[in-house]
């Protein structure tokens, strides 16, 4: 009798549990949406999920984990934090939504701009998991094709043209970014492997993003990408609109960025110098191969064997230890 009480009382409370959950998957109809607003399941549930009560960075963290198919790992990399803080994050906004039971539902349209930002640094991120190395071309051509659908959704928005365009002028460079299990830097990569057919779409979705009137941080990305995707690299101008992105979408990384093409135009001086005074990133390895990369071009061979050291130490892919490691041994 007491087994089957117990069983009773776990089949009720499971029952209503998932009333529960049924009933916040169900927009009264008040609040229904037109069935083409968002013609497409995923786009709709990263909307979904970028919720404004959770801060930007759980709102986009969140996503990545549950819709994009990212590793905690990989989140973490992507925010240039340690992986036990990014699992921290991670369970405090589950908790949060759970406290708070924020209903998960698609946002109506005017409720859209607020979450767009959100939404389009989740599809980059996704983009630049796929993009590797190693390369998963599964997350490369469906964050290229969320963006095409958000440019389709909102075409008075330049940053979802921008960001189309963006990821399609690097998309367009994957085939001689890594040759014989190699890396290969953009100066020295084989333009002839380039994807002429990606580079004029970006171009177009770039003109489009152009002819909107707010400057934002994927069309000025999107403005660099395509300054490299002439005959060769126009540094001067590259330089110009990393200085802009530093003003509009200032951190570390772009500041960084901006180092690397002013020691292209002006020489590895001044880029080091630019490099020297970045703070935060002392575990991003990316920052210890700019400075050793420089040193080296400085013949300050020393300094460079250390730096390249502490980048191999960081690097997230055998493709870039490797190619580090190269670097290094050839001083």
């Amino acid at each position: 009798m007491t087994v089957a009480k117990n069983r009773a009382v776990d089949r009720i409370r499971r029952d209503r549990t998932l009333q529960r959950k049924t009933e916040l998957l169900v927009e009264p109809e008040t609040e229904s949406r037109e069935d083409d607003a968002i013609p497409d399941e995923r786009l709709s549930l990263v909307f979904a999920c970028c919720h404004p009560a959770l801060g930007v960075e759980a709102q986009i963290a969140l996503t990545l984990r549950s819709l994009g198919g990212l590793e905690t790992g990989e989140i973490a990399r992507a925010f240039l934090v340690p992986e036990a803080t990014m699992a921290q994050r991670l369970v405090r906004a589950k908790r949060k939504i759970r406290d708070a039971a924020i209903p998960f539902r698609v946002p109506r349209d005017d409720l859209l701009p607020e979450r767009l930002a959100a939404v389009l640094r989740v599809v980059y991120l996704i983009f630049n998991a796929g993009y590797g190395p190693p390369v998963r071309r599964e997350l490369c051509n469906e964050a290229i094709r969320l963006a095409a659908m958000l440019a389709l959704l909102m075409p008075d928005e330049s940053e979802a043209h921008g960001l189309h365009a963006l990821v399609l002028f690097q998309d367009a460079r994957r085939d001689a970014r890594v040759q014989d299990g190699a890396l290969v830097l953009l100066d020295d990569q084989d333009r002839a492997l380039w994807d002429d057919a990606e580079i004029a779409e970006g171009r177009r979705a770039l003109q489009r993003a152009l002819s909107l009137p707010s400057r934002g941080p994927y069309l000025l990305q999107a403005s660099i990408a395509a300054a490299h995707s002439e005959g060769t690299s126009d540094w001067p101008s590259i330089a110009g609109l990393y200085a802009q992105l530093a003003t509009v979408d200032p951190s570390p990384v772009v500041a960084l960025n901006h180092a690397v093409a002013v020691a292209m135009a002006d020489g590895p001086d001044a880029g080091l110098a630019l490099t020297d005074g970045i703070a935060g990133l002392d575990d991003y390895y990316l920052f210890h191969s700019v400075r050793a990369d420089l040193l080296r071009r400085l013949e300050r061979s020393a300094e460079a064997r250390d730096a390249y050291a502490r980048a191999v130490a960081l690097a997230p892919s055998d493709v870039e230890r490797d190619f580090l490691d190269a670097r290094r041994s050839s001083l």
